[in-house]
């Protein structure tokens, strides 16, 4: 059966007229509108090699508001670069836990249905799948990639030599192998497709969410899901989000205080690692950042326990204004409640 597709909302009637201006016309704008410049090659060095578009949303919180774009009066342009750099640091602090996460979840998939069903090519056969769609959809995706790889061009291998073309020892060589997919395909030729553990490697973030969706039985979500902490719902939920965000940090997106659309469920089984305080997650940070943070702390306490994330979010966060906190979400204290302060040292 095919997806419905949502009617499109119309289109706006007015027509964009705006020029491209040039760095100096831009560094005029910005000063013109109130903003403190003392290097002007500096500033125009900055908007060179970031860009205009990408920093404008990072001026927003020193301005007055629309129409004109007004700066509060005392505002320099360090205030906005010093913004964006924290935000830069923030991505890639979330990326860092992402990254753990999204690696334990692929490994829990693929471990739980190649030995539940003594299979390691179980993705191939329909029957576990609830959408046979989808399921031909990464069908495909998996012959594409290994199409791909046939038709590329053949990937070096062999030993590095020391500079000067003397052998190394043989404890020091560094060899370079095949990919793994690489290395399947050009070995066996049964069965045709590459073994899960290989497959589950390669799918973007959005594929593997898709497929952990698309599994017909919820006791296989259920047992994915135990392996990281989690009950079946909440990874289903979480998972909407941690692909929301990693394509916001993989693409170099504005993350603090960026409404993302989707949020993780509050959970409301015990055995999972939340806020231990007294007071819920405060209703003012439901759609913030925060509950991400949240979210992203609770995996790492069982893939990652001993994991200094949250001391190294702690000390990026901890000097920043009342207001960037704000934007994320990120309640007053909020590094008191046990499940922060136990992982935390001031």
């Amino acid at each position: 059966m095919s997806r419905q597709r949502r009617p499109l909302r119309p289109r706006g009637s007015l027509h964009y007229d705006k020029k491209a201006l040039s760095l100096d016309k831009l560094v005029d704008q910005l000063e013109e509108r109130g903003l403190m410049i003392p290097d002007r090659d500096r500033a125009s060095r900055y908007l060179r090699h970031i860009g205009y578009f990408r920093l404008s949303p990072y001026t927003i919180p020193f301005q007055h508001g629309q129409p004109d774009h007004l700066f509060r009066d005392g505002t320099n342009f360090d205030d906005v670069l010093d913004l964006y750099v924290f935000d830069r640091a923030l991505r890639l602090l979330v990326m860092d836990a992402l990254e753990r996460v999204e690696v334990a979840i692929r490994a829990a998939l693929s471990d739980h249905m190649s030995t539940k069903y003594d299979d390691p090519h179980w993705y191939v056969n329909p029957v576990h799948f609830t959408s046979g769609s989808k399921h031909r959809g990464l069908l495909q995706i998996v012959q594409t990639a290994s199409d791909d790889k046939l038709e590329g061009e053949p990937e070096s291998v062999g030993v590095v030599q020391a500079p000067g073309g003397e052998a190394l020892p043989s404890g020091d060589r560094a060899v370079a192998h095949r990919s793994a997919l690489e290395h399947y395909l050009l070995t066996y030729a049964t069965p045709e497709l590459p073994p899960s553990w290989l497959v589950v490697e390669s799918l973007t973030i959005g594929q593997l969410n898709n497929t952990i969706k698309n599994l017909k039985l919820r006791a296989d979500r259920t047992a994915v899901a135990a392996s990281i902490g989690l009950t079946e719902p909440v990874l289903v939920s979480w998972m909407r989000t941690f692909v929301r965000a990693r394509n916001i940090c993989a693409h170099h997106g504005r993350l603090w205080n960026v409404g993302l659309g989707v949020y993780p469920a509050v959970p409301n089984s015990r055995g999972i690692s939340w806020l231990k305080g007294d007071n819920a997650l405060p209703a003012r940070s439901e759609k913030r950042l925060y509950p991400v943070l949240l979210a992203l702390q609770s995996v790492l306490d069982v893939v990652s326990p001993r994991s200094a994330w949250a001391q190294r979010l702690y000390d990026l966060v901890s000097t920043r204004p009342p207001m960037n906190l704000a934007s994320m979400g990120i309640p007053k204290n909020w590094a008191d409640d046990d499940f922060w302060s136990e992982h935390i040292t001031r």
